[in-house]
């Protein structure tokens, strides 16, 4: 690993340096993308030209298997920034999921009406039975399957949800 890196040019350096766990923590959102978007390019070139490299010498050394040891540079590089491109893009889901809370907390907020002031004095009347104001829990069985079963209907309705929120 410490070869290959030493083999990357000065810019090729530079760019897998900064995915370095503490240069990604103190990055906004905004340079984690466009730090995701070179190192993507740079992932996408040496794939790329690994597998042109590697399809055009099958034919002369007769297999794949054959042509790869030919290719192996090119084939790690792009290792080399498929690891970094990993790196960035958990850092970028967790910067965005932060944005995300954030963004959603804020809206909630905006949208929730200034609450009435509770009544002075006197015992405060009952509308409501306290049943109703409850959610109802499904009690849990000990069939798994069931449980199972209970656990999708729930992600599904939260898929749904979600569907509805993000338009």
């Amino acid at each position: 690993m410490k070869g290959l890196l030493n083999s990357l040019n000065e810019d090729e350096k530079a760019l897998v340096r900064e995915t370095g766990s503490g240069e990604l923590a103190g990055m906004e959102e905004d340079g984690l993308v466009d730090l995701h978007t070179r190192i993507r390019r740079a992932r996408d070139k040496y794939s790329k030209l690994y597998r042109r490299t590697a399809s055009a010498r099958v034919e002369k050394y007769g297999g794949r298997g054959k042509a790869r040891p030919k290719n192996v540079r090119n084939a790690q590089k792009a290792e080399v920034f498929e690891d970094a491109l990993a790196r960035v893009s958990w850092y970028l889901a967790r910067a965005a999921r932060r944005s995300a809370s954030a963004l959603k907390a804020e809206r909630i907020a905006a949208a929730r009406p200034d609450t009435p002031a509770p009544p002075r004095g006197g015992v405060p009347e009952a509308t409501t039975k306290s049943s109703q104001t409850t959610r109802r829990r499904r009690p849990t069985s000990a069939d798994p399957a069931l449980n199972r079963r209970h656990a999708a209907t729930r992600a599904k309705g939260a898929r749904r949800q979600a569907r509805r929120d993000s338009r």
